[in-house]
């Protein structure tokens, strides 16, 4: 890691900040692509680029969607009784998608995100107002649910809101409640994809310096720092600009940056 690359991963964490408080996105959708063109850079072998970056990307997660829900807590945005229903899926489901990641061939994982990542572009572009509701499903199957965003959001590095929400939101939670809940179990996906990585990568070979299995901490550091500093920009932002138009723009990037890993 050179004085160059750790400056435009300070770059990269400002950039996520901004989006973070402007759009409401983790910052997973920017930084995986990100790192997978910038730790080459560092000498990082081509094999575990990948993990290394859906393992950092989680990582930052943990600090970002901490501090959301915090917020949320104290707002009183946060309905326990669906989180005790929905986190346990999410936590095996965030471990699972790890051990996924880790099944899969190297060459084959940029295919995977941006599979995922372009479906997640067309529900954000499309923009869909719910306007049926159904009552959230029984512990079991609300479980389930969790356990499929833990592992489709662990294997694209993201905190899961582009999932979660919706799913809450169609079951009669209100957009905020939604969001506050969302945000707690986002905080639980980083937190157990991130061990899953760091356990399938303690004992691998080849990998950088100041490494704790496949979290790289020099772009954790880097990225967690300034992004922090910049939410509160994103924020001010929002107030201001449309959101709804910035959401459409922002998806047509996301369908480009999608094309391009499949295509890796």
């Amino acid at each position: 890691m050179n004085i160059e690359l750790m400056a435009l991963m300070l770059v990269l964490g400002s950039c996520v900040g901004v989006l973070a408080g402007l759009l409401g996105i983790g910052g997973g959708l920017v930084v995986v692509p990100s790192l997978l063109f910038l730790l080459p850079y560092a000498n990082i072998s081509s094999n575990i680029v990948m993990h290394l970056a859906l393992a950092t990307s989680l990582a930052t997660i943990i600090v970002t969607s901490a501090s959301s829900a915090f917020n949320h807590f104290k707002l009183g945005n946060v309905d326990f009784y669906v989180v005790k229903w929905l986190m346990p899926g999410v936590l095996i489901g965030g471990f699972l998608g790890s051990t996924i990641a880790e099944w899969i061939p190297s060459q084959y994982l940029p295919k995977v995100f941006g599979v995922i990542v372009f479906g997640l572009s067309i529900q954000m572009y499309r923009s869909i107002r719910i306007h049926s509701y159904r009552e959230l499903p029984n512990a079991w199957i609300t479980a389930i649910w969790g356990s499929g965003i833990g592992i489709i959001s662990s294997l694209a590095g993201i905190g899961g809101g582009s999932l979660s929400v919706p799913f809450l939101n169609k079951h009669g939670i209100e957009m905020r409640k939604a969001v506050g809940c969302s945000a707690v179990c986002g905080f639980g996906i980083a937190i157990s994809g991130m061990l899953g990585f760091i356990l399938h990568g303690i004992h691998v070979e080849g990998l950088p310096k100041y490494s704790i299995g496949y979290v790289y901490l020099p772009a954790l550091v880097a990225i967690s720092s300034t992004s922090m500093l910049t939410t509160k920009f994103g924020a001010k932002l929002a107030v201001r600009l449309p959101s709804a138009v910035l959401k459409r723009v922002f998806s047509l990037f996301l369908m480009c940056v999608a094309s391009t890993m499949m295509m890796q």
